[in-house]
């Protein structure tokens, strides 16, 4: 019997600075969870990240993360993904200087 497939987000890592980014809809790096493509087929999933994969003078490390519908776009539903929209932890830039 065959897994049901999960809604899944693309996410990797900015090659040139190494921000945790996601692939929204237009095919196109967000740096934010809620802006990324729900991808709710697997065939479509496997789409956007061959897609993401040949953009390795962009990104490195795409791979496909567990999400679900939330009110404004894709929430995580791991805490390491949700860990990893907060941006690095050791001390305040990116991302965390905006939740200052």
């Amino acid at each position: 019997m065959s897994r049901r497939f999960t809604p899944k987000v693309v996410t990797a890592n900015r090659l040139r600075e190494g921000d945790v980014v996601y692939l929204n809809a237009a095919g196109e790096w967000t740096p934010h969870h809620h802006e990324a493509a729900l991808l709710e087929d697997e065939t479509r999933a496997a789409e956007f990240l061959a897609l993401a994969a040949k953009q390795p003078l962009y990104v490195v490390g795409p791979y496909l993360a567990d999400a679900r519908p939330g009110a404004k776009g894709p929430e995580p539903t791991h805490f390491r993904e949700e860990f990893r929209t907060r941006g690095p932890s050791n001390y305040a830039h990116g991302k965390q200087v905006d939740l200052t």
